[in-house]
């Protein structure tokens, strides 16, 4: 019998920049703790409001697939596991790190004993189980591939859990320290079902009290929550305001405190400004342009190759790469403030090698697409979100595609509206983010494997489907990273996701606020924030 280990480099460094200070430079990510903004001693009382880049989908941590979802869930649903300020795995809702045995098939965990939901249900075993098990059989659930591994959830004891696991999974722990590891009370799961996002109840500091589509949501602090001595807010409000040019003048005007997703034009403009204050940390996650290669029959249907050129013939794929110069990306949209991506793994974490991103080469994307015996221009649809941001990022790839012989024409479209669209299978091509996870599995095994619930395209390669395996079932990190640099090639060598920058995670927020954390995947941590002494 063993126990996981608790050790795992995660978090990136969270450096701040107030008034005076300077920003982190991009590029080669480092890989360290979080922190807090400062220590400075706050009162209680009060709401906090931080604006979102865009509206959240479902309030529903089987079904939701964005990260403002996840930033919203951060004060209002604690998950199994988390990962502390020394960069190990520690429990949140579990009191213990699981126990292996059976070589690994069996995850054994504790409960805590302290805790309840916020419509008053007692968090036990089987509260665990029930979402667990929603988790992995929920039509739709966004969690099923991310715990695929689990063959049953049992409950030999009133506090205790146990998994029966079909085959050895080394990045469960990290899953369960993630959306899959959120827990959802089961009167509310009873009484709601897949309705549960319209009245969501779990154990947090905040808890649910409305919502706006497309304007904000409302979460009041939460008297049941086991650690409530500790909050100082009376709550937290999330408004939705895509335009991170308002998202600031918000901040300016107080009418917001924190700006989440803030991008490098909005957070230059604000250097040097007092008043004004920012976090940032080195991205988990990437950016990328992905292209529908299977995706006939929505995100939960067999993959079936789609009739274009794109869907039909690999070389149209990779000429595309080709037409893209990341480097000159990251300087024309970005200011040169991010980093260019080249495969689904942060660099600087463990498990990571270094990836040569591919360089612009027309003439070879040229050559590909006589080969494939297109016409030219190929006519590509890409979906982007309706930000000032994603505009510029799609007209700087609409020329560049342009030069190698594709025509492409942009499709802004509302953030719900197109992520739903995705699901369906209704769209040719699109750009997204995916907030990252310490673990590369976290990056790469739903969102490129066959039966990966988030796996938008629909790719389907057996070899990638065979590493995805062998990454899991290793605990031998020398192993695994030479596992992944084999995965990031495969999926590369496949053209249909196109990784294009890893951002870095900045949020801005008034100098009157105090305690806010800010973690390696972009989430706002406001469980121990509060308005500074003395603030207004």
């Amino acid at each position: 019998m063993r126990r996981i280990p608790a050790t795992l480099a995660v978090l990136a460094l969270a450096t701040v920049t107030t008034a005076c200070g300077t920003l982190s430079p991009p590029g080669e990510q480092s890989v360290a703790k979080a922190r807090l903004v400062d220590d400075r001693p706050v009162r209680d009382g009060g709401t906090l409001t931080i604006g979102l880049k865009s509206d959240p989908d479902m309030l529903d941590p089987s079904l939701t697939s964005t990260l403002v979802a996840r930033t919203v869930f951060a004060s209002m649903c604690e998950q199994l596991y988390d990962v502390d300020q020394h960069n190990k795995f520690v429990p949140q809702l579990a009191d213990s790190l699981p126990v292996l045995t059976d070589g690994g098939k069996t995850f054994t965990f504790t409960v805590r004993r302290d805790a309840r939901f916020s419509d008053g249900t007692p968090l036990d075993a089987a509260a665990v189980k029930t979402s667990l098990d929603r988790h992995l059989h929920l039509e739709g659930s966004g969690r099923a591939s991310e715990i695929d591994s689990v063959r049953k959830v049992t409950t030999p004891g009133t506090y205790m859990v146990r998994l029966y696991l079909k085959h050895p999974d080394t990045p469960l722990l990290g899953r369960l320290a993630n959306t899959a590891g959120l827990i959802m009370s089961p009167t509310a799961i009873k009484k709601y079902g897949k309705k549960f996002a319209t009245h969501p109840s779990c154990v947090g500091p905040f808890k649910y009290e409305k919502r706006v589509i497309g304007d904000r949501i409302e979460l009041k602090k939460d008297p049941l929550y086991y650690d409530a001595d500790k909050v100082h807010l009376d709550g937290v409000t999330y408004k939705t305001i895509t335009d991170g040019n308002i998202r600031m003048a918000n901040i300016r005007s107080g009418d917001v405190q924190v700006g989440d997703q803030m991008g490098p034009v909005e957070v230059r403009s604000s250097l040097g400004e007092k008043g004004v204050q920012l976090l940032n940390t080195p991205s988990l996650g990437y950016m990328a342009m992905t292209l529908n290669v299977g995706n006939t029959h929505g995100i939960s249907g067999r993959p079936d190759t789609v009739n274009s050129p794109f869907g039909r013939d690999v070389r149209v794929r990779e000429a595309l790469d080709l037409s893209l110069d990341r480097d000159l990306i990251n300087k024309l949209v970005f200011q040169g403030m991010y980093a260019p991506a080249c495969g689904p793994v942060p660099p600087g974490t463990p498990l990571s090698t270094p990836t040569p991103c591919p360089k612009r080469d027309i003439p070879k994307a040229k050559r590909l697409l006589k080969a494939a015996g297109v016409k030219t221009p190929v006519p590509l649809e890409l979906m982007i979100n309706t930000t000032p941001e994603d505009n510029r990022l799609g007209q700087v790839i609409q020329a560049m595609a342009k030069d190698a012989g594709f025509d492409i024409r942009l499709r802004p479209t509302e953030f719900a509206t197109g992520l739903s669209r995705t699901l369906a299978g209704d769209f040719q091509s699109r750009t997204g983010g995916w907030g990252g996870q310490p673990d590369p599995a976290g990056n790469i095994d739903s969102l490129v494997g066959t039966a990966g619930s988030n796996n938008q395209g629909k790719l389907s390669d057996p070899v990638i489907d065979r590493l995805i395996v062998e990454g899991r079932s290793t605990a031998d990190t020398a192993k695994r990273r030479e596992i992944y640099r084999k995965l990031t090639l495969a999926i590369n060598k496949q053209h249909s996701v196109l990784y294009l920058y890893r951002n870095i995670n900045y949020v801005s927020a008034s100098t009157d606020v105090s305690g806010i954390k800010l973690s390696g995947d972009g989430l706002i941590k406001a469980e121990e924030a509060g308005y500074v002494k003395g603030s207004r």
